[in-house]
């Protein structure tokens, strides 16, 4: 009983596997077959790889190479068929001239249909073994030394255009309507298994180039899309960065303001009921904004992600005052830097003191990390509308080690610049170092807050 039960579920199986390559099969070579899938130029950026040397005139007409190869293949076909007949007669050498057509009209097809041109090959080599009839001796064969190569190539330049498992389905049905052919004509039967055999190697051989092809394809859509996921996550990450700093920032200012309303009426005496119950209000919205900004961005808040993020997480937000612990840590790892400062130092608005402290760390970083052994420069500019930045690596002395992130710390400088309203560029100099300059803009009115904030 359960080897019965065995060899059903076994039979099912296979009947399953059965029903699913017909259904492929069918869906395939029977499902729209005339269904226009027109085959698309070569990309500038693969002409520009193969054809580096050709004017840019002429490139652009090198991106239609494969369509004049298969029609000049098309020219030669339709020749070769005309030369090869008898022309005895105006209606033989017509229905030669016709036959040529048929034959060269198959690759043509494979440029804009390339199913319905393997049945239409496929009918012309069915054709061929019966041309006893119609024209002579030059076409009557099943395997017709024209009509055959050409569908052969046509089934080939078919598996280059679709999908590789149409190898298989068109070499059987290919040579099941041959045998059928054979048997019908009554030809020697000899020749079919090492056409079979050659015909099979040639179509796995196409199968296998498509596969890798469109495995290729695939891989650099995928590197494609990890490159732009991961500069995507590495501005989320820059903003979380930058919302969690802001969260410090702004918290610091509202606690003072909530400390300086709770303490205001004890410093005047007789302070009137309604002076005290403003500083009340004061204070309880200081406090409830302080609480609402805690709940929406006390949420990012983390460890520090940054290669010289201070130990303490209490410890205050660092500013350009603590420049020098960044240099020192910087020079520790084996960066030679130089910092220059020009004008006169005052203080600013603490949100661009920590964006510029942040885009000078990210600078210095990216020299440790793509620009071993060399040497660096930071300037910083104190100027009447604000302050420029300008960190500045020459060309590396040492092989650096590969970086995955290479390019995504760019966007987070950039981002910062952006936020305050400023301009940043980054790019390579002509000794082979990096540069990174930018200015951020500080009003007159954000000074002098920035210098009242520091007197209280």
């Amino acid at each position: 009983m359960n080897q019965t039960t065995q060899t059903q579920g076994t039979l099912r199986s296979e009947a399953r596997i059965a029903h699913g390559a017909l259904h492929r099969l069918r869906q395939d070579l029977f499902v729209h077959i005339f269904a226009f899938r027109p085959m698309p130029p070569l990309e500038d950026a693969k002409v520009s790889r193969w054809v580096p040397w050709m004017p840019e005139r002429l490139r652009h007409w090198a991106r239609w190479l494969p369509h004049f190869t298969v029609g000049f293949f098309a020219v030669l076909v339709f020749l070769a068929s005309m030369t090869s007949g008898y022309d005895i007669g105006p209606v033989r050498g017509l229905l030669t001239a016709g036959f040529s057509v048929l034959v060269a009209f198959g690759p043509v097809l494979t440029l804009f249909r390339p199913v319905g041109a393997y049945w239409i090959s496929l009918a012309v080599a069915v054709l061929a073994g019966f041309a006893e009839e119609m024209v002579g001796s030059p076409y009557a064969s099943p395997l017709n030394p024209i009509a055959f190569p050409v569908h052969l190539a046509v089934m080939v330049l078919v598996v280059l255009r679709t999908r590789p498992r149409l190898a298989v389905e068109m070499w059987l049905v290919t040579f099941a309507v041959s045998t059928v052919l054979i048997v019908v004509t009554g030809e020697d039967p000899s020749g079919l298994a090492p056409v079979a055999v050659f015909s099979g190697v040639l179509l796995i051989s196409a199968a296998a180039v498509r596969a890798w092809r469109e495995e290729r394809r695939q891989v650099v859509e995928t590197l494609t899309v990890t490159a732009e996921e991961r500069g995507r996550r590495t501005l989320l990450e820059e903003r979380a960065l930058i919302a969690r700093e802001l969260h410090d920032v702004v918290a610091h200012h509202m606690s003072v303001i909530a400390i300086q309303a709770e303490a205001a009426p004890y410093r005047v005496e007789n302070t009137p009921p309604e002076l005290a119950t403003s500083f009340a209000t004061i204070r309880e919205n200081a406090v409830a904004a302080l609480t609402e900004l805690r709940r929406i961005l006390g949420v990012v808040r983390s460890a520090d992600p940054d290669a010289f993020a201070e130990s303490d997480p209490e410890a205050p937000q660092p500013t350009l005052a603590t420049l020098d612990s960044l240099l020192d840590s910087v020079r520790s790892a084996g960066l030679n830097v130089e910092a220059v400062v020009t004008g006169a130092p005052r203080p600013l608005p603490q949100g661009v003191e920590l964006s510029a402290y942040r885009i000078v760390q990210e600078g210095l970083s990216n020299a440790l990390r793509h620009s071993p052994g060399a040497e660096a420069r930071v300037e910083i500019s104190y100027v009447l509308g604000g302050l420029g930045l300008r960190i500045v690596n020459g060309p590396p002395s040492r092989l650096a080690k590969p970086s995955p992130g290479a390019g995504h710390g760019v966007l987070g400088m950039r981002e910062r610049v952006q936020m305050l309203g400023g301009e940043m560029t980054a790019d390579h100099t002509e000794d082979g170092g990096f540069e990174v300059a930018a200015f951020i803009p500080v009003g007159s009115a954000a000074g002098e807050a920035a210098t009242g904030g520091s007197k209280a």
